[in-house]
């Protein structure tokens, strides 16, 4: 773990407590590139934790204080994403694969944050997930399938034809996608995490994807699985 303090962070408003963590993609050429930008009060974004190529670990913000990485973005009834989060940031372009010191690294990383703060892995999300009309990151190179047999994260598990009769606009909404988000946003924002592949109008896999998902990790219940 390396130490360097960015200036850009405050406290976390109303006594929030961080309940979720947010992935990104710098989209930088190099991560000494995004370190620069992340400590630059000028430039206003930060994170708590910079992950870098080869697995090195940068602590920009301490946890218990509030970094800038989110911005605008709804997950669920989090509206104050910043607040209530954790974020971390993937040295990647966002056009090539992350290695794998970079992967190990993170899940090394996500293990401790998660334990010290009681998060369940479903609270893991994207970027994208919370601002879909915005961002892409960490964007379809991202090995989410990997952080969820790690237990780090969560993925569907039915079959297409799993969630025929069950609306795909509420399933993404139980998830905790945005309502507010036009529908084919949301949709795009979900595939690029579950389906990367896909294209083209929702579909019977899309339905019963996010109907699985829905059914085992709704939003905001309480307790595991929340």
């Amino acid at each position: 773990m390396i130490d360097r303090l960015s200036p850009n962070h405050g406290p976390r408003r109303d006594g929030a407590r961080p309940d979720i963590v947010v992935l990104h993609y710098t989209g930088m050429a190099t991560a000494e590139e995004a370190l620069a930008r992340l400590c630059d009060p000028a430039a206003e974004v930060s994170a708590h934790y910079l992950v870098t190529e080869t697995g090195d670990v940068v602590r920009l913000v301490p946890e218990d204080l509030r970094a800038w990485h989110a911005g605008a973005g709804r997950w669920g009834s989090v509206t104050d994403v910043n607040s209530r989060s954790i974020g971390i940031e993937l040295a990647n372009r966002g056009s090539h694969p992350f290695p794998a010191p970079q992967m190990a690294a993170l899940e090394d990383l996500l293990g401790g944050i998660l334990g010290r703060h009681g998060i369940a892995p479903a609270r893991v999300i994207a970027h994208s997930d919370l601002a879909p009309a915005r961002k892409s990151d960490p964007g379809p190179r991202f090995d989410w399938r990997r952080l969820a047999r790690a237990g780090l994260s969560v993925w569907p598990l039915a079959g297409a034809g799993a969630g025929a009769g069950v609306p795909l606009a509420g399933s993404l909404t139980a998830i905790g996608y945005d309502p507010g988000i036009a529908p084919e946003l949301r949709l795009a924002a979900f595939r690029l995490r579950f389906r990367p592949w896909a294209s083209g109008p929702a579909d019977a896999a899309d339905a019963a994807l996010a109907a699985d998902l829905a059914r085992r990790f709704p939003v905001d219940a309480p307790g595991p699985g929340a």
